[in-house]
């Protein structure tokens, strides 16, 4: 048992696409079995991933999830953002750039309502907890764009650790909440095309949670999605620390 505790170890990476692979495999087996393929394998495989990253969390009392087990410590790399952002580029060779050209004005105004919106949402949020500053208020406002957009409006605005801490958490929430329910709406909202993923990813932003929630719905989605959702970012990362903390400060000291 030694032995092989301190294979899995000093194989982390490889032991980490060895475990993805079955449990793709499982929820593939399972879409199809219980559900008649309603229900994509790839959403059941996200939601296992953060079952796993939970329980991981839980039983080591870490901030990794399952990296922070050991064996399993090669899922640390493979869920960073080298291979996520690898991933996402890699996927943008099937992108038409004539497609691209085809949103036009309906991708760029979906952007400024993606981020503009969800920084109202923050906003008010962190109004209702009793945030009356100008600087809390517009970090957590910026964390609800995306968990990146928070601490850099955060930093540059001044704003406390612990409401930084919020932001990053409510980006992560959003996050989570767009990977999981992107599949069970798609087909509600016409999420079936390029110019419908590149408007989607405008609106939401976050780009892992939005690049995860396209691959479980079409993969050949995600590079457009993720494309706008990329602008998002640094949009709001514009946005966010000028113009709206300008207009906060209008309300707020």
């Amino acid at each position: 048992m030694d032995y092989i505790s301190t294979l899995l170890s000093k194989n982390g990476l490889v032991v980490a696409f060895l475990v993805t692979g079955i449990v793709v495999f499982l929820s593939d087996w399972l879409s199809k079995k219980l559900t008649n393929n309603k229900l994509p394998g790839s959403a059941i495989a996200i939601f296992s991933g953060l079952v796993l990253a939970y329980i991981g969390g839980s039983i080591t009392g870490g901030s990794k999830g399952i990296a922070d087990i050991e064996q399993l410590s090669g899922f640390g790399l493979m869920g960073g953002a080298m291979f996520r952002d690898f991933a996402i580029v890699s996927t943008a060779m099937g992108a038409s750039f004539a497609v691209i050209k085809k949103t036009g004005l309906a991708g760029i105004t979906s952007l400024f309502v993606g981020v503009i919106l969800s920084f109202l949402c923050g906003a008010a949020v962190a109004v209702g907890l009793g945030y009356v500053d100008a600087q809390s208020i517009t970090t957590i406002g910026a964390g609800a764009c995306t968990f990146v957009v928070g601490p850099v409006t955060g930093a540059a605005v001044g704003a406390s650790s612990d409401v930084v801490a919020i932001s990053i958490a409510a980006g992560v929430v959003k996050s989570i909440i767009v990977t999981i329910g992107t599949p069970f709406i798609a087909k509600y909202i016409g999420l079936n095309n390029p110019q419908a993923a590149m408007i989607y990813g405008g609106l939401m932003g976050t780009t892992s949670g939005t690049a995860a929630g396209l691959a479980a719905t079409d993969p050949k989605l995600v590079p457009y999605g993720a494309m706008t959702a990329t602008f998002y970012t640094g949009l709001g990362c514009l946005l966010c620390p000028s113009i709206l903390f300008v207009l906060v400060k209008m309300f707020f000291a």
